[in-house]
């Protein structure tokens, strides 16, 4: 079955994360950002720049929702494979 897959193809959470990855990324960014006025003591950023650093969370989320998806697929696969076996 290796011989059929693709090496650049994408699993079935793949994609949640790289995305996860991203908007985590983002969110780190965000953070440091808003956090930066705070430790210099210079005029605090607007209360919707804390809701970006959520972001965080968000991405954290995605990601682990891709790699549960990554694993169902992979246990799914064994599955089909134990069952064709047998």
């Amino acid at each position: 079955m290796r011989d059929k897959t693709q090496t650049n193809s994408a699993g079935a959470g793949e994609r949640l994360i790289r995305a996860g990855a991203i908007v985590f990324f983002l969110g780190a960014v965000a953070t440091m950002i808003t956090v930066a006025p705070l430790l210099l003591g210079t005029e605090v950023l607007p209360s919707y720049m804390y809701g970006l650093c959520m972001l965080m969370g968000v991405g954290f989320l995605l990601a682990a929702a891709g790699v549960l998806r990554t694993v169902a697929e992979g246990r799914r696969r064994a599955r089909d494979a134990s069952r064709q076996g047998a």
